[in-house]
């Protein structure tokens, strides 16, 4: 499995349920790697997407504890073992599911994933939501760090991070 994400440099991934950052290019990069993919997601990351329904051309499971919570066009989940069980029954290759956030289900699909997509913003935002700091994680190494990107004042890297094995 993959994780996907833009991060600051304290690792912030959001603030009051909103992304820190916009980049258009970054959010062309999660376009380019997700579509006609599998995207897990919380419950909170969806309602905010637009109009608070799944991405389109993609495969969308939900993860929310409430029973009662249903999404039109969306597989719901209410554990990591319902989503890997998910997974098996609909044949999903793992290499083809990606982990879209937000904190809570990156942090529990985090053992489970061999790759993390992480577009790092050299600059730090107020935030009350953050990725796990694969710099400090033994069992995480830097593959691949792009060239500098900017937009307007914002300053940016896309960053590979693999699974130690």
């Amino acid at each position: 499995m993959n994780l996907i994400v833009n991060a600051d440099r304290n690792w912030g991934i959001g603030f009051k349920n909103s992304l820190l950052v916009r980049i258009p290019n970054d959010m062309k990069f999660f376009r380019q790697h997700t579509l006609g993919k599998i995207v897990v997601c919380g419950r909170h990351t969806l309602l905010s997407f637009p109009g608070q329904r799944p991405l389109p051309d993609r495969t969308t499971v939900v993860l929310s504890r409430n029973p009662d919570y249903k999404v039109k066009n969306a597989y719901m989940a209410k554990s990591v073992d319902e989503v890997l069980a998910l997974s098996i029954e609909n044949g999903w290759k793992s290499e083809d599911i990606y982990v879209i956030g937000g904190e809570m289900v990156y942090k529990s699909f985090l053992p489970y994933c061999d790759r993390a997509y992480v577009t790092r913003t050299d600059m730090a935002y107020e935030a009350d939501a953050y990725f796990p700091d694969l710099e400090k994680d033994p069992d995480w190494e830097l593959t691949f760090e792009s060239d500098e990107e900017t937009y307007y004042d914002i300053v940016y890297h896309y960053t590979t991070w693999e699974r130690r094995h």
